[in-house]
């Protein structure tokens, strides 16, 4: 649960400013909690049959094929963004991580540090399912807590900045309004694992005297205890120590002690490595599925190899070409995470379940869906006018 898009918290917050702020943080997480306790008692509610696949809940909800146009676009799009945002992230982090233990060295540009980080993926991408990614996996959840506690305990450590400025970073009223829905797509990215929870839950053994729902739902909260752990120290003092100055990765704002930055850096790597393989493994199910299905490709080694490295080939080569961490998060996070992540269980809900009007499930729901559909507008127009400031000084492949 606890992506790399912890570490844009302090930024967002500097277009947010204070009260909205921590009022979007703390509605994100209730809503988000919310959604995804849907997902789970969604899962099984057909006895003796288990949706374990997005669309296939999206299918029994909207129908055979209208399931899959409404889920799996979206669903792609959030998967294959998540992946080209890590490889900005890893390769930013690597670039920081190197930068800050050789200060003498030569400048590496930013595109070769990307294509290191994406070297990893080549190899990775082969482990056949998720089971046996399980200890990649592990090694990121405890890399995130990692440096989320060092992001803020270094920035405590580093106190309140001389001068610091807690006004809107914006100088003009239209780039407040803009900054502001941009921060709201960063924030929705923060909170995004419920693209891949029904898969996951389908690695669990599920009775109908113990169904998969039970553990799940336990570890749903567990994650979200840390989840706050984590996101709102993050965002609070990161915001505290740097006001309105802050970088959009928390960590580059951060020089000392050189040595334990450089080691947050390498944590964000591992991370990343993690969750870049976690995000991928659905859309390599797809994308083989697909070729094995409609274009009788032969399953095995040979398939798996290079539709899985073509995968990794493309997402590497969209990373290093818009290498823009706030406004990709901004984007992306409003585009398709707000459908999938804050609304999307909501209307499958009404539609499965069909609570009484004006009932209390009934107007949870539809405070929601009203919600996300306004994050869906208003976070993608930000993002997108972040990546366009970013690229007017911005040189491709530097």
């Amino acid at each position: 649960m606890v992506g790399a898009g912890v570490l844009g918290l302090p930024y967002a917050m500097s277009r947010l400013g204070w009260g909205p702020g921590i009022t979007i943080l703390i509605l994100s997480w209730f809503i988000t909690l919310y959604t995804l306790w849907q997902m789970v008692e969604m899962h099984e509610m057909v006895p003796g049959k288990r949706f374990d696949r997005y669309h296939e809940l999206g299918q029994h909800a909207f129908g055979e094929r209208l399931g899959l146009y409404i889920v799996v676009p979206q669903q792609l799009i959030v998967e294959v963004g998540v992946c080209i945002v890590y490889m900005v992230t890893g390769g930013r982090s690597l670039k920081k991580f190197h930068d800050t233990v050789c200060t003498d060295c030569k400048n590496i540009k930013l595109t070769y540090f990307i294509m290191i980080f994406a070297s990893v993926h080549f190899v990775l991408s082969q482990l056949p399912n998720f089971n046996s990614i399980s200890g990649v996996s592990l090694a990121a959840a405890v890399m995130s807590l990692s440096y989320s506690t060092i992001a803020w305990g270094a920035s405590v450590d580093k106190g309140k900045q001389e001068g610091v400025e807690y006004g809107y970073r914006a100088p003009t009223a239209a780039g407040t309004v803009l900054g502001f829905f941009g921060a709201l797509g960063d924030v929705a990215f923060a909170y995004a694992g419920h693209n891949v929870v029904l898969e996951i839950q389908a690695t669990i053994p599920s009775t109908p005297e113990k169904p998969s729902k039970k553990p799940m739902w336990r570890g749903v909260v567990v994650a979200y205890i840390i989840v706050a752990l984590c996101y709102f120290p993050v965002a609070l003092v990161g915001y505290w120590a740097f006001g309105n100055a802050v970088e959009d990765n928390v960590l580059i704002s951060l020089e000392k002690p050189r040595w334990l930055i450089a080691m947050a850096n390498m944590m964000v790597v591992v991370h990343v490595i993690g969750s870049y393989q976690i995000y991928a493994m659905p859309v390599f199910d797809m994308l083989e599925t697909l070729l094995v299905k409609k274009l009788h490709f032969p399953p095995g080694f040979a398939l798996r190899l290079i539709a899985r490295s073509t995968y990794v080939a493309i997402t590497m080569f969209l990373g290093m070409t818009f290498p823009f961490f706030s406004g990709l998060l901004g984007f992306f996070g409003g585009f398709a995470f707000a459908p999938t992540t804050y609304f999307l269980p909501c209307v499958m809900w009404l539609c499965i379940y069909k609570p009484r009007k004006f009932s209390l499930s009934w107007i949870t729901n539809w405070i929601c869906i009203i919600l996300g559909l306004l994050l869906m507008i208003l976070a993608p127009i930000g993002g997108l006018r972040q990546i366009i400031i970013d690229a007017k000084t911005y040189k491709f492949y530097s």
